[in-house]
């Protein structure tokens, strides 16, 4: 068996991959590694609204349990909601049961510990030998030492009430078309932008256990774009099956993605005095267009590897107060410890309340550059090589001169697959076409089998 935890915790198709025997070991191992040391310990428990959700966190709990942790059980909520819970509620860590935006036969386990963040390698490494060597821990309590579960009362009450104190304006007059994804947000993004005022136009917020994020959701905007259009609503929201990111539209149906929020928000928190490090950070993958855009508002951009945890990393360490990716995982790292895609909405709409201008008007500061994506097949053996070959160094360097400041090329192998993606990113979409066509059958030609 491989590695359990990827990117984003331990994923899999559920009750294969991801089977109830699994979520045990980990809830039992992984709650004792958090919690050891501590005194009647306790820890949040929440999932999205998958069919598999109640048998992986029945699971997940009974292990939790056999390691004398008590479960603070939240039911169904967002993963950001779990985060901020585990500060709201002083518990020694959380999980949260979720496979994201992925379809609904995949399911996840994803760890917190006591500050809401995503747990370390070293503390994964720990898990995964246990587990993987199948050992066990040697604490087995007993008697009045056995955790209990104890259900939250109205978990999602608490969330939203966190929510509102994020921000010092009403959405009253504020049109709002929202996708719920048939996901975790589906109580939480309505009630909570009707109590702020706003008058809500919602669908995908009937979830059954198989219809999250079926044709609808972040990953479908053409959904959010229509609803838009057809209420008149000022902007639109659209959500994974776990809210942790925001894809938005305006009011004339065009996209508002991460790199826009980040644009808008990012701004505005400067013209607060409240941009700390007047820095936003981002990831190789941020259009270029935003690198023009906060260059002309005085503000510095760093970039991270892609994946919102090397973000989150960059900003703590930098003490940084915004960072996000072009997907829509935004991170206000003065109110929560991961993205947050009802967080980044009500942000959204009270810089537009604020300002009182059009989502349309906020977003075009930054202007979008085009950007083309081509895979190149390539031996597994030699994506990782491809500086080392002169003759592709050199094309890349070529590229990057004809753009002049205008462009870039980013080169990423994948690490699942053996391809190497050529990103070129220019204000020409035929010619970055071309050239990244032209620099992908290089790559192939020089660093196959053949």
């Amino acid at each position: 068996m491989g590695k359990l935890f990827g990117t984003d915790g331990v994923r899999g198709i559920a009750n294969k991959d991801l089977t109830a025997e699994l979520a045990y070991k980990l809830g039992r191992v992984g709650g004792y590694f958090l919690t050891r040391g501590k005194k009647r310990p306790k820890m949040v428990v929440g999932m999205d609204t998958r069919i598999s959700g109640d048998m992986l966190e029945g699971a997940l709990s009974s292990g939790l349990n056999s390691a004398g942790i008590d479960v603070l059980y939240l039911g169904v909520l967002p993963t950001p909601a779990v985060a901020c819970l585990i500060k709201v509620l002083e518990a020694d860590g959380g999980v949260m049961i979720t496979a994201s935006h992925n379809p609904v036969e995949y399911n996840g386990i994803k760890f917190f510990n006591e500050k809401g963040l995503k747990l370390t390698d070293s503390m994964e490494d720990s898990i995964e030998e246990y587990i993987l060597n199948d050992l066990d821990i040697d604490y087995v309590p007993v008697s009045g030492e056995i955790g209990r579960k104890i259900r939250i009362e109205n978990p999602v009450r608490k969330y939203m009430d966190f929510l509102k104190d994020t921000i010092d304006v009403d959405l009253t007059g504020l049109k709002v078309a929202v996708d719920c994804g048939n996901g975790a947000v589906y109580k939480a993004a309505p009630v909570l932008l009707n109590e702020l005022g706003a008058q809500v136009y919602v669908i995908h917020n009937d979830p059954n256990g198989i219809n999250i994020n079926v044709s609808c959701g972040s990953t479908r905007p053409e959904e959010i774009q229509k609803l838009v259009l057809e209420t008149g609503a000022d902007a639109g929201l659209s959500f994974d099956g776990d809210a942790d990111r925001l894809i938005a539209s305006d009011e004339n149906g065009n996209i508002v993605d991460g790199d826009h929020v980040l644009a808008i928000c990012g701004t505005s928190m400067k013209e607060k005095g409240r941009l700390k490090s007047n820095t936003v950070v981002g990831t190789v993958m941020t259009n270029m267009g935003l690198d023009i855009c906060l260059k002309e508002k005085g503000i510095e951009i760093i970039k991270t590897k892609v994946g919102d945890r090397y973000v989150l990393e960059e900003m703590i360490s930098g003490h940084h107060s915004i960072g996000g990716e072009q997907s829509g995982h935004i991170i206000f790292l003065d109110y929560n410890t991961t993205g947050d895609g009802l967080l980044t909405a009500i942000q959204l709409l009270s810089v537009m309340k604020e300002k009182n201008e059009r989502l349309s008007k906020l977003s075009g500061i930054m202007k979008v550059m085009p950007q083309v994506l081509v895979n190149s097949k390539v031996a597994d053996d030699k994506k990782k090589s491809y500086m080392e070959d002169e003759t592709i160094k050199n094309k890349i360097e070529e590229i990057e001169k004809h753009f002049d400041g205008k462009g870039r090329v980013l080169i990423r192998p994948s690490g699942t697959e053996p391809l190497i993606r050529v990103m070129i990113e220019g204000e020409d979409l035929d010619e970055i076409q071309t050239k990244a066509n032209e620099l992908a059958a290089l790559i192939e030609e020089r660093l196959s089998n053949n």
